[in-house]
């Protein structure tokens, strides 16, 4: 099946894969050919991508995304979302940084909207460092 990652500043995936998992508001979706049509709202998560149907778990691809939109089709999966990023992307000291500025944001924040926007971007670093983790591990194998 076709599968379409496209961000905000450009097309991150536009190939052929066997399987995905897609982290959704109603869950995780594991989406596989001839998946029956829906269209649905991505959260922050993590997409696993497996090209080929004989791929082990080590050659699985992995990209941290924030929210978005996900239509899946019998023969494509296109997923619209503001960030997406592999594994190579990520420098995780810069992004543990980032973390951790957020974090103080959060507990110095003087109203709800401040403490809610630091909130999403902890979420968005949490992601991105979960994803880092998984491609180091992948490395290693």
């Amino acid at each position: 099946m076709k599968l379409s990652l496209v961000t905000l500043v450009g097309t991150k995936v536009d190939e052929e894969v066997y399987s995905l998992s897609i982290p959704t508001i109603d869950g995780e979706i594991s989406v596989f050919p001839s998946h029956e049509p829906l269209v649905t709202i991505a959260r922050d998560g993590v997409i696993t991508v497996r090209r080929h149907k004989e791929d082990l778990d080590s050659q699985l691809e992995y990209f941290a995304i924030s929210g978005g939109v996900v239509k899946i089709d019998y023969s494509s999966v296109q997923i619209l979302v503001d960030e997406a990023d592999h594994g190579d992307d990520i420098i995780e000291a810069e992004t543990q940084a980032a973390l951790e500025r957020a974090i103080k944001a959060r507990d110095e924040a003087g109203d709800q909207v401040e403490r809610e926007k630091a909130k999403q971007i902890i979420d968005r670093h949490m992601v991105r460092l979960k994803v880092a983790d998984l491609h180091r591990r992948k490395r290693r194998r």
